[in-house]
């Protein structure tokens, strides 16, 4: 899950400017053959605007 946020965070960061904080808002998983087969990770992520 760590490196899930840091790819949306990194990725966000890419057309935002000063990116502040984020916020898990959901995390679901996929179960395939009783073992993790990927999961999805939901989140908000804030800015603040310049002046």
């Amino acid at each position: 899950m760590d490196d899930a946020i840091r790819k949306a965070v990194h990725r966000a960061s890419q057309t935002l400017r000063n990116v502040d904080w984020f916020e898990v808002t959901n995390v679901r998983g996929h179960v395939e053959n009783n073992e993790l087969g990927h999961y999805q990770v939901t989140l908000k992520i804030g800015f603040r605007l310049e002046t």
